[in-house]
């Protein structure tokens, strides 16, 4: 009998926001994801006792969960609730107007009537306005309905049915007074409160497994040597080597003295940050008692093929590895990159029900598929930022899908399914293979540009290395407790998000802060040490924030008329086409492996014209996608779909949406060819179109139903009907 141990693993992580010096804490994601995610999903799943998990908490996360429970360090953001509206100063108002809105807008805020409703009245763009001058028009009362509904909308499910009177108060919707926007504030504080003792409750009746991450979320393998770039990109500028392994093994063993002073347990089991992990790192681990740790298939790719072992996924990925000579052993998991990251980017985008269907659907596949007896599953994904993306916050979603595994949805006549922690999992089923390379990486491109190679990365890096040396050459004359307390504020510079936010990867509104907050850290190691902090502290390391970037849409420049025949037939039919940037917008974390590399469009008098090239290395998975577009004009909305690899002969579907909401088919299309391109032609009189009509237009790509990717990114691409005076139009002096 087949043997499927299926394990999740939610890891849960904010960096370290407290200034320990000035005694406060600037954002407020430790409170409020308390109240969501961290609240809910210890109560999701205790409402199903047959289903096992594992939960890694960062320390830099306990560490702030105690002081916002013990109220030992000051809430920038929960000061400014608490203020009386009535008190509230116009820098005051402006703080409130600018950043009370911070939740996901159609999720959290858009559900709540009067919290939309001061959101319209804002307006959605507040970047280099007049933030005093708007907040001016905004009545006492809207500003405190305000207050408490930026508190009130970040209640989960978990804490709602804990506390009716959240319920209750949400009902209300306005006119909020100052006493139950205490309250709300009061139930928040329990909830923070709670989350610790109810991670150790269900610990405790083993239902859970709890497991932890370097202390401040640091790269280890950049904080051993940043030159183990270089493995993997040769070609990345470095800063200075940074070389510092015992760094490593503080933030290791004090991540496993947190968490046992935290839990009353050591930890067994390590999420190196970001999946990040070295040859070097592993004999660390042994040293502070943690037996495995987990990484992402993308490491385990890469290391059989660095050992000439070939890459089969289905025979490879599903069982633990062991690594290190004999006597030393610890073991390695690794995730499934496909289902972890679905949870994550794809099933807030469809209904419960499809979600769960489509976990199962994937499980079963790759059950059926795997050839050994024994079969073990890492589900491995960020445990509180999804759920902000899931109306309900995943909740029913969550639910179906937990009781399926836990009842035997997945079991079969010679097929038994459990879930499991991985502890118990390794223990069921101990590793037998033996890896002989470890290749270093991370999860995202199994490499480590993210946090360094950019101009800005390296400036920090630079920085750390600096500070680090003096306050070497000092610490021995240092008073104990200010040793120690200066070398607990270079570890927290040392955490991999500041860095993330540096470069040019990803964007947030939120960048300046992650920077300051970085150079706060370091600052604090000179001023605890006694020293006067060098200038270059003071300077800010990210340029500054421009206007936001805009999806890329390139608008057509002439008229086209190019052969229908899925080939690039000659260089001049697709000049003067439209195009629509294929790559992912700053702040997506992740992306869709390229399918698309290439999107153009446009038109002739008479037809409305698409091409798409597909990625070519994408080729093999692009036999399930399908490719939905999306066309509306003020009075109609039509989509237009076809397999990005179709049988014979070559067609598309397009229909039109009625106005009972219901689709009617206009018919198959012949006009679409698919060679090494895609090319497509539509009439104009089949959509209903005329000169100088409005169109907006969206690309789906579809995987099994669900969406994986979008072009453009936020918004349609919106552009008039030509009509016989385009071209003469293009022309500019």
């Amino acid at each position: 009998m087949k043997t499927v141990h299926i394990c999740f693993l939610w890891h849960m992580h904010q960096p370290y926001y407290t200034d320990p010096v000035a005694g406060s804490a600037s954002m407020p994601w430790v409170r409020l994801h308390a109240t969501k995610a961290y609240y809910d999903m210890a109560y999701g799943l205790d409402k199903f006792p047959a289903m096992k998990a594992t939960f890694n908490f960062t320390p830099s996360l306990l560490r702030q969960l105690q002081e916002v429970g013990s109220g030992t360090v000051r809430d920038l953001f929960l000061e400014h609730a608490q203020r009386p509206a009535a008190d509230l100063r116009p820098e005051e108002k402006a703080f409130l107007v600018r950043h009370f809105f911070s939740a996901n807008w159609a999720t959290m805020v858009r559900p709540y009537p009067r919290y939309h409703e001061l959101l319209v009245k804002r307006g959605a763009d507040v970047y280099g306005r007049d933030l005093e001058r708007i907040a001016h028009q905004f009545s006492t009362q809207d500003l405190l309905d305000l207050q408490t509904w930026h508190n009130l909308a970040w209640f989960g499910y978990g804490t709602v049915s804990l506390y009716p009177r959240l319920a209750a108060l949400r009902a209300k919707n306005r006119g909020f007074t100052e006493e139950e926007k205490q309250e709300v504030l009061a139930f928040q504080l329990a909830a923070v409160q709670d989350i610790i003792p109810l991670y150790r409750r269900l610990m405790e009746r083993e239902q859970i497994e709890l497991t932890t991450s370097p202390f401040f979320h640091p790269i280890l393998p950049l904080l051993i040597d940043t030159d183990f770039t270089r493995r993997t990109r040769p070609d990345l500028p470095l800063p200075s080597r940074f070389h510092a392994p015992e760094d490593a093994e503080a933030q290791l063993q004090r991540a496993v003295e947190c968490h046992t002073a935290t839990f009353g347990r050591a930890p067994v089991g390590l999420w190196p940050s970001e999946g990040s992990v070295c040859p070097e790192l592993i004999p660390m681990l042994p040293k502070v008692g943690l037996r495995w740790l987990a990484t992402d298939e993308g490491i385990l790719a890469r290391s059989l093929d660095a050992a000439q072992q070939p890459w089969q996924r289905h025979r490879d990925l599903y069982q633990p590895y062991l690594v290190e000579p004999e006597g030393q052993d610890v073991t390695i998991l690794f995730r499934d990159r496909e289902i972890s990251d679905a949870f994550g980017f794809i099933y807030h985008k469809t209904t419960p029900e499809t979600a769960e269907e489509d976990v199962l659907r994937r499980l079963r596949h790759l059950i059926h598929e795997s050839p050994q007896d024994q079969v073990t599953i890492a589900i491995v994904l960020d445990g509180e930022n999804p759920w902000e993306h899931y109306h309900g916050g995943g909740e029913q979603f969550l639910s179906l899908l937990y009781n399926a595994c836990s009842t035997g949805a997945l079991d079969h006549d010679a097929i038994r399914t459990t879930t499991a922690t991985i502890s118990n999992a390794l223990e069921a089923a101990p590793a037998t293979r033996r890896g002989s390379h470890l290749h270093s990486g991370s999860w995202i491109n199994q490499d480590y540009k993210i946090w360094i190679g950019h101009q800005e990365d390296n400036r920090g890096w630079d920085l750390i290395s600096h500070t680090r040396a003096r306050l070497a050459e000092i610490a021995a004359t240092l008073p104990s407790d200010r040793a120690q307390a200066a070398w607990d504020e270079l570890y927290a510079a040392e955490g991999s998000d500041w860095f993330w936010w540096y470069g040019d990867d990803f964007d947030t509104d939120y960048k300046e802060e992650f920077d300051r907050l970085f150079r706060t850290h370091l600052r604090n190691v000179w001023t605890i040490a006694g020293l006067t902090p060098p200038d270059l502290l003071n300077e800010p390391i990210c340029k500054p924030r421009g206007m936001p970037e805009a999806d890329l849409v390139t608008m057509p420049l002439a008229l086209l008329n190019p052969s229908i025949d899925g080939m690039v037939t000659d260089f001049f039919e697709w000049r003067g086409a439209g195009r629509i940037t294929t790559q992912p917008p700053l702040g997506a974390m992740w992306k869709a492996e390229g399918v698309l590399a290439d999107i153009q469009f446009g038109w002739s008098l008479d037809q409305l014209y698409l091409r798409l090239d597909p990625d070519e290395q994408s080729r093999p998975r692009q036999a399930g996608l399908t490719v939905e577009l999306q066309l509306q004009t003020p009075e109609q909305f039509y989509h237009l779909s076809f397999s990005l690899t179709p049988p014979e002969p070559d067609q598309f579907l397009l229909s039109q949406k009625l106005a009972n909401g219901s689709w009617q088919e206009i018919g198959p299309y012949q006009s679409i060819c698919h060679g090494n391109i895609v090319e497509l032609a539509v009439p104009f009189k089949d959509l209903q179109l005329t000169p100088g009509q409005e169109l907006r237009m969206t690309i789906l790509v579809l995987e099994h139903r669900l969406e994986i990717a979008r072009y453009p990114h936020h918004k349609p691409a919106t552009f008039l009907v030509p009509g016989p005076e385009f071209e003469a139009n293009q022309w500019r002096v």
